[in-house]
């Protein structure tokens, strides 16, 4: 697949907080997930600290940095079933699930955003929620539709409003991609039952990981990411859209730190260094170690992976 980032495939756009104080550069990256070409700036808003990537590929343009390798998309009804039964996946399972936690809630109405082939919309679904789903990759949605749930194909901007509002809505490494993230925030608070909940997940930006690796830090993703979150600007942005932050949390997950390690190898040509890292990250190797370096990495705030409750207000 080839994809240009010419400039009629690029936009300008403003800070979504609406800030007129201009702008300071703080990088420029590349696409490092698919290799696909085109160098993409990230920009600091002077007055609020939000950060985006600026130009940023259209909303047409942007789907070609979605190629079908892409990691969400590559989820199988077979893999999906399969999951737990080995020593490997029981390990990935568990660190994923603890980036998947929602709200103490008694059991209702859940929307997830970005569902892919349905394995989150199953685990709740099992503890007693009304489960639906919204899924941009036709493939994954029918996927997550074969195993009983509604799922529609299409994305947030263009999803019709639901018959009855939800009690919880959540999207894992979703809000990140979104172009226009207050219209999606104020459409979901209309989603949601009055004192609604909102879990999102997402690279933390303010994290030490960002400051250390920049352009080679693994969560950077451009130009699919197109803002880049701290804590105290996410939470400028729910309040925005009238959502407030009620408790953030950091994942238990190495992954971040051991990827940029070897973006780090690769850019220096150590490819040997790069495949040994490689190995840990697929719990090939050392998989003690990344289990004491999630832990570690989760409790003290740096992980560089963040999760949000935020509710309707």
């Amino acid at each position: 697949m080839n994809a240009r980032s010419s400039t009629s495939e690029l936009e300008f756009a403003p800070c979504a907080l609406g800030c007129a104080a201009g702008d300071e550069e703080i990088l420029v990256g590349r696409d490092r997930l698919h290799g696909l070409p085109g160098e993409f700036h990230v920009v600091k808003c002077r007055s609020c600290g939000l950060m985006r990537t600026n130009p940023r590929p259209t909303l047409k343009a942007i789907q070609r940095y979605y190629p079908e390798e892409y990691g969400p998309y590559r989820s199988t009804q077979a893999n999906f079933l399969q999951r737990g039964q080995s020593p490997l996946n029981g390990l990935a399972n568990f660190l994923d699930a603890g980036s998947r936690r929602v709200p103490p809630l008694p059991p209702g109405r859940l929307l997830e955003i970005g569902c892919g082939a349905g394995a989150f919309l199953d685990r709740m679904a099992r503890s007693g929620w009304q489960v639906e789903g919204l899924e941009m990759n036709a493939k994954a949605a029918a996927l997550a539709r074969s195993l009983g749930y509604s799922v529609r194909a299409t994305n947030l901007e263009s999803a019709p409003d639901p018959r009855e509002p939800y009690d919880l809505i959540v999207g894992w490494h979703l809000f990140e991609h979104l172009h226009n993230p207050v219209a999606a925030l104020e459409r979901l608070h209309g989603w949601s039952q009055s004192g609604g909940w909102l879990a999102l997940s997402m690279p933390d930006a303010g994290s030490w990981e960002f400051k250390l690796f920049r352009e080679r830090w693994y969560a950077l993703q451009v130009p699919t990411h197109v803002y880049h979150y701290t804590p105290g600007s996410l939470k400028k942005v729910l309040a925005r859209a009238r959502w407030s932050a009620e408790r953030l949390f950091w994942h238990d997950n190495p992954n971040n730190l051991l990827h940029s390690l070897r973006h780090c190898c690769i850019d220096r040509r150590w490819h040997r260094a790069a495949a040994y890292l490689s190995d840990i990250v697929q719990g090939r190797r050392h998989r003690a170690l990344r289990f004491c370096m999630a832990k570690l990495l989760g409790t003290l705030h740096a992980s560089g992976r963040m999760t949000v409750w935020a509710r309707w207000i």
